[in-house]
């Protein structure tokens, strides 16, 4: 599901969008006033490139057009975010925290308050109880989802909150997919040893347009018949990762939503930390409980 407004474009799922009490979605790169992306666009991150004053109007732009605004006072809800590192750890919060908080993860229950996560490739991930009306917001790079961030999210879901799995809805957003994500054997090692299920989420790629190929100049070696023996390139489903944690949880499938978009292969349309070498701006994924 898509909806635009002040030229801003936000994705929906529809395992959330049903929930009038909950206001979520994935913002693309398209609107916007930062210009030091290409064009105009919506980098909703403190980067090195771009300003803090465009960063604010950016994020302004973003909680208006999610309709996170507040009907008492006519002002934005606070957006809480974290200083994210690709970990496991999850922060409940009532209120917008005094110190910034690190770790991957958040939750609560309280109405009026804008969960974020900030995202350039990573999987964020949105999970809503329909019934206790509690919220999770997740960031999952490949080191946190083989730290299980989205399994550690439902669990303290269900622990603080009494969160059951099948009152549980959840939405994955757009990332870079398999398509587009090569890791190196060291990550096919670190999956191995956690998940039973590994060997499902790789899949071994030849690229024929890889730059050895192409010019297989480069890559002469002293050793006979004059090349190296190159493999096939390993490509990671982060996306399948985190859906699998999501039904380890007790999730039905039919609950799991999946937003379409590889933010690899559509730059055009969202920002993508490897494809633009770096220099990226960056996404928000938000989700949060209207007030009565």
């Amino acid at each position: 599901m898509v909806a635009t407004g002040n030229a801003l474009e936000i994705l929906r799922a529809p395992s959330l969008a049903a929930l009038p009490w909950l206001v979520h979605g994935f913002s693309t790169r398209r609107g916007g006033v930062s210009t030091c992306y290409g064009g105009r666009s919506l980098n909703l991150g403190l980067t090195p490139a771009d300003s803090k004053e465009n960063v604010a109007r950016n994020r302004a732009l973003f909680l208006e057009a999610l309709g996170a605004a507040s009907q008492n006072s006519g002002g934005v809800w606070p957006l809480v975010q974290m200083k994210q590192m690709h970990s496991a750890v999850v922060h409940r919060v009532s209120e917008p925290p005094r110190v910034p908080l690190a770790g991957d993860g958040i939750i609560t229950n309280t109405p009026g308050l804008l969960l974020a996560i900030k995202t350039a490739d990573c999987v964020p991930v949105l999970v809503a109880d329909v019934k206790r009306r509690v919220i999770g917001a997740f960031h999952a790079g490949w080191r946190g989802t083989a730290a299980r961030i989205v399994e550690k999210g439902v669990g303290e879901m269900r622990r603080q909150f009494g969160s059951v799995p099948r009152d549980l809805r959840a939405a994955i957003g757009p990332s870079i997919r398999r398509c587009c994500y090569q890791v190196g054997p060291e990550v096919r090692a670190e999956f191995d040893s956690q998940f039973p299920y590994s060997a499902d989420l790789f899949e071994e790629v030849f690229d024929a347009n890889a730059i050895h190929v192409r010019y297989p100049m480069l890559f002469l070696t002293a050793r006979a018949p004059g090349h190296s023996e190159l493999g096939p390139e390993l490509h990671l489903d982060l996306v399948e990762a985190n859906r699998r944690q999501l039904e380890d949880t007790g999730l039905g499938a039919e609950h799991i939503s999946i937003v379409d978009g590889c933010t690899a292969c559509d730059t055009a349309r969202f920002f993508s930390h490897r494809a633009a070498f770096g220099k990226a701006g960056r996404m928000m994924a938000a989700i949060g409980i209207r007030p009565e």
